[in-house]
C-alpha cells in the first residue's frame, strides 16, 4: 500500500501553521520541540502501534491489544493539546476518557459483551460531567473576572427563589 506523502504531510502542516499562529514567536530548537509535541512524538506512536497490530498483523484475532491501543491514543491528544494550549487545568478528565475508549474499541471489535458497557458509561459520563463543569468554570471566570457576574447570578436565582412560589409571584 503506497502512501501519498503530501495527502500525510499536508495536514501536519496545517496544524504546525496554526499552533505557530496562536503561540506567537517561538524560537525552534530540539528542545522546544520535545517540550511542545512530546506526546505526538512519544505516547502516539505506541498507540498505532497497538492499532496496526491488531488490525495487521495479528489478523483481528488478538482483540485485548486495542485497550492499551485506545487508552495511549486519548492520552496522546489529551496531552497533546494540554501542551499546545497549557490548559492542564481543563483537560485533566479526558484522562477518565481513555480507559473509557479502550474499554469500548475491546467491546466494539471483541465479542460485544454487554457488561462492558457499565463501566464504558460510567466513565464517559464522569469525563463529560467534569469537562463541562471546568469548561464553563473557566468561561465564566474569564468573563469580567467571573465573581460578580456569578454574584449577581446567585442573588438573582435567590430572590426568584424567595418570591415566586409554584409559579405564581407573591
Amino acid at each position: 500500500m503506497k502512501v501519498d506523502r503530501i495527502a500525510f504531510l499536508g495536514p501536519i502542516l496545517v496544524l504546525l501553521g496554526i499552533f505557530m499562529l496562536i503561540k506567537g514567536e517561538i524560537h525552534w530548537t530540539t528542545g522546544s520541540t520535545f517540550t511542545y509535541f512530546w506526546p505526538t512524538l512519544f505516547i502516539f506512536p505506541v498507540a498505532v502501534f497497538f492499532h496496526w497490530l491488531y488490525f495487521s498483523i495479528l489478523q483481528r484475532r488478538g482483540v485485548g491489544v486495542l485497550v492499551p491501543g485506545g487508552v495511549l491514543l486519548i492520552v496522546a491528544l489529551v496531552c497533546q493539546i494540554a501542551m499546545l494550549f497549557d490548559n492542564w487545568d481543563m483537560m485533566w478528565p479526558g484522562f477518565l476518557l481513555a480507559p473509557a475508549a479502550g474499554l469500548f474499541e475491546l467491546y466494539w471489535f471483541g465479542n460485544r459483551n454487554k457488561w462492558l458497557l457499565i463501566p464504558i458509561n460510567i466513565l464517559t459520563v464522569l469525563s463529560v460531567l467534569f469537562f463541562a463543569v471546568f469548561s464553563i468554570g473557566s468561561l465564566l471566570g474569564s468573563l469580567a473576572g467571573g465573581q460578580p457576574i456569578i454574584a449577581a447570578v446567585l442573588v438573582i436565582a435567590g430572590c426568584l427563589m424567595m418570591f415566586v412560589r409554584k409559579g405564581k409571584a407573591m
